[in-house]
């Protein structure tokens, strides 16, 4: 066997927030191509319930809202003996290597990354330090792991190239400590938008609940929230400029069933809206369903999830305090 044969695999880390139910957006856009990474690579996922209190969390929803989204990664098929799945605040070398990471990164660095601008915009009453300092924390997320790859959307590109920087900027004072990660582009995954506004992009937070789909909604509130989804007045199933409601439409029913665009024109040609609506929901309701399932057995079983949180806890923090203990020793600490 070849030196490149017997190689390690790549690894990648990704995180998500506690703050609510995804969405299908959120699924098919980036949870359901985590689970086809896992075949490619050793990969580590966190529920990143540090990150959440950056924003005021009633503590009792916190902790309810952790162990769904912990059980839901692994309803959706992440499987626990292949990767490290945890829970991000169940390992404290995240919080002490982001303040040495805080210690190498710069004032100027952190104000201009623009989600701080944007969510001190809208939590103007609560512009607190975790706020302004929550790169560095993402910094620590990742570069505690050593990845090759950091998946990222186009929204945490920014994030990104901080934690490299940050990697950079270490290594260069203190000698090689960090794996300066790549970010890495996903499969493009369907692009989700609004039921209700196709222009916009779906999100869990917007005030009208027909606009999103929620992986908790069951079959007959996902049939009904397609039915009411925004169309035109052509009444012909195609992909087209000017046609975003439909647009929006063909590209969810493409990415469940891996029908193309052609294949679906061809299915719904001579047929109405009210029949395609109809089928797009039949077909994520058959996505979801098994994942909701799966998901209401886990929560149901307390025992394998506590089981599972602190197993993934146990590896993370071994695979982070060999990080941690590098990062010290190079800075000059005692151990």
């Amino acid at each position: 066997m070849s030196e490149q044969q017997i190689e390690r695999r790549k690894r990648a880390l990704s995180c998500i927030q506690p703050t609510g139910t995804p969405t299908l957006g959120n699924y098919l856009g980036a949870l359901r191509n985590w689970v086809a990474m896992q075949e490619e690579m050793d990969c580590c996922f966190a529920v990143a319930d540090l990150h959440a209190i950056t924003v005021r969390q009633e503590p009792a929803k916190l902790r309810q809202q952790t162990k769904e989204m912990f059980a839901l990664l692994l309803a959706i098929g992440l499987d626990p003996e292949k990767n490290v799945i945890f829970v991000q605040s169940q390992v404290p070398q995240h919080t002490e290597l982001a303040w040495l990471l805080a210690c190498n990164t710069q004032f100027g660095e952190l104000s201009r990354m623009t989600q701080f601008k944007d969510k001190s915009q809208k939590h103007a009453d609560n512009i607190n330090l975790g706020l302004f300092a929550y790169p560095t924390l993402m910094a620590a997320d990742i570069l505690l792991y050593q990845p090759d790859y950091v998946p990222v959307g186009a929204d945490q590109k920014q994030h990104c190239e901080l934690s490299r920087d940050i990697a950079g900027r270490f290594n260069n004072l203190y000698g090689n400590t960090f794996v300066v990660p790549e970010p890495y582009i996903m499969k493009a995954g369907a692009r989700v938008r609004s039921l209700q506004d196709p222009t916009k992009k779906m999100s869990k937070s917007d005030e009208n609940q027909n606009s999103f789909i929620s992986l908790k909604d069951d079959k007959d509130t996902i049939l009904r929230k397609f039915k009411r989804a925004v169309t035109d007045s052509e009444a012909v199933v195609r992909y087209a400029d000017g046609k975003d409601g439909i647009n929006n439409l063909m590209e969810i029913y493409a990415a469940v069933t891996g029908k193309s665009y052609e294949e679906i024109e061809r299915e719904f040609d001579g047929r109405g809206y009210g029949d395609f609506k109809v089928a797009v929901g039949e077909a994520v309701a058959a996505e979801l369903v098994p994942v909701q399932e799966r998901f209401d057995a886990l929560l149901k079983d307390k025992a394998y999830l506590e089981e599972m949180m602190k197993k993934g806890a146990e590896t993370a923090s071994r695979i982070g305090a060999r990080t941690l203990a590098k990062a010290k020793k190079k800075m000059g600490f005692l151990l």
